[in-house]
């Protein structure tokens, strides 16, 4: 038959396992269907004047300073470098896999960089999933609770070698000209061929100038990496930009044995690259670096920032690689019309997008099938609008509705348990999800 029949043969193949097993489209989108909308004519401060110290998330935005994705879909771009995890498998230093599981958490950041667009807030039983061959990994995540708003997700690899799960309850608080969330909850690594689990907790985020001036990021706090089989730890610290802005972004911290002698030093920004380095060598570099840091700050003066907390520039735009570094993790760069479609990048961008076999398979709860996201993603803002306060005004009835018959709220894929490595209480998978059995769906939509 020669090759024609070869490729008959292969396309009958391909087209079986698809409609079986719905992997994801071979060539994902590049660009959303219509572009962003100017924020320009909007006062945020006409709202958020009355929220000064409060909780953000029980005060209703309006839709203009959303970006068209649920933040059960935002948390997936988590796993846009999984091959961090696969590479981490793959080796057999428990060293050098603690330093790509490191690269990954401080990786699992790095889409946050310009996003000032605020994810939907998922409704309670809404749920997302993504299965991508091409990075060898399939996803699964619900909304657990809504006071508090808490999203619980779990990931696997394709090939069995890693878990990855965990929940999230992004605490917003307002401050005057910035918002900061505080992401609580634990991350959970699982590198099942190792038999080994790793936890951590990501960094505070902060967007500032909120009311006046450019919007912009930035992340900060410590992050611990433990590694719960050998008691290795990563100590990452996020650093805030500081008075000139010579720490913008950094990310630096060390790898340390159970009985705190340090292996090797890891330092980077999370916007761009993280490198590992001899600890000896890292710190005469730093010595010598806060030496020259003090020459310059006598000649410099302080600006005046009354108006808006502008971004300071960074003395340099990247990082300053310190001779005999080995590079971990290197940011892939965001496509050319990324500024028009929210700053997303290639990975966000084919976040939401949806086709007619998808559409048969996935639960009625998947954000795909929101229409307000789905509205704003067209373009339809106004419709947006009205479809958000429609399913915000829904989940209230049925809050009631619960109330009034005393009937409890019971979540469909995981279940509140200890974590198996700390002991806290976590959201678990509790299986079934790719089984495609769906019945007794809440109606959300």
């Amino acid at each position: 038959e020669g090759l024609g029949g070869v490729m008959s043969s292969w396309l009958i193949l391909e087209n079986f396992s698809y409609f079986c097993f719905f992997p994801p489209l071979p060539f994902h989108r590049t660009s959303l269907p219509s572009p962003m909308f100017s924020r320009n004519d909007f006062s945020i401060w006409s709202i958020l004047r009355k929220c000064i110290g409060m909780e953000l998330s029980k005060i209703t935005m309006p839709v203009i300073f959303n970006e068209p994705l649920s933040f059960l879909q935002r948390l997936t771009e988590y796993m846009e470098h999984t091959y961090l995890i696969h590479k981490a498998s793959s080796l057999s230093s428990t060293t050098e896999r603690m330093q790509c599981v490191a690269a990954f958490a401080v990786s699992a950041v790095a889409s946050q960089w310009e996003r000032t667009g605020k994810p939907f807030n998922p409704l309670l039983g809404e749920t997302y999933e993504l299965i991508r061959d091409d990075l060898g990994f399939r996803l699964l995540s619900e909304q657990v609770s809504h006071h508090p708003p808490i999203s619980a997700f779990y990931a696997e690899g394709l090939n069995n070698d890693f878990v990855f799960h965990g929940s999230i309850y992004p605490k917003l608080k307002f401050w005057g000209k910035s918002v900061e969330a505080e992401p609580k909850g634990t991350m959970t690594l699982e590198l099942l061929e190792h038999n080994e689990a790793y936890t951590w907790t990501n960094p505070t985020c902060c967007v500032h100038n909120i009311i006046v001036g450019k919007l912009w990021i930035e992340q900060y706090g410590n992050v611990e990496i433990t590694n719960h089989k050998t008691g290795e730890k990563c100590v990452l610290s996020f650093k805030p930009c500081g008075l000139f802005g010579k720490e913008l972004h950094k990310v630096e911290g060390y790898i340390q044995d159970k009985s705190k002698k340090k292996l090797c030093a890891l330092y980077g920004k999370w916007t761009e690259c993280l490198y590992s380095v001899d600890p000896a060598t890292f710190e005469a570099y730093k010595k010598n670096d806060k030496k020259n840091t003090e020459e310059k700050k006598s000649t410099k003066q302080v600006g005046n920032t009354e108006e808006s907390d502008e971004m300071p520039l960074p003395d340099s735009e990247s990082v300053y690689v310190i001779p005999g570094s080995v590079l971990l993790w290197k940011i892939t760069p965001r496509p050319p019309n990324s500024a028009q479609m929210y700053n997303f990048t290639s990975f966000a961008m084919a976040l939401n997008e949806l086709d007619k076999e998808m559409e048969s398979v996935i639960p009625k709860t998947d954000c795909r099938l929101r229409p307000d996201i789905r509205a704003m993603e067209n373009g339809e803002i106004d419709l947006a609008s009205e479809e958000k306060k429609r399913l915000e005004e829904k989940q209230r009835t049925a809050r009631k509705n619960r109330s009034k018959s005393e009937e409890d709220w019971k979540t469909r894929w995981f279940h509140q348990g200890p974590n198996p490595h700390t002991g806290t209480q976590d959201w678990l998978y509790s299986g079934n999800y790719w089984d495609r059995n769906y019945f007794n769906l809440p109606d959300i939509y």
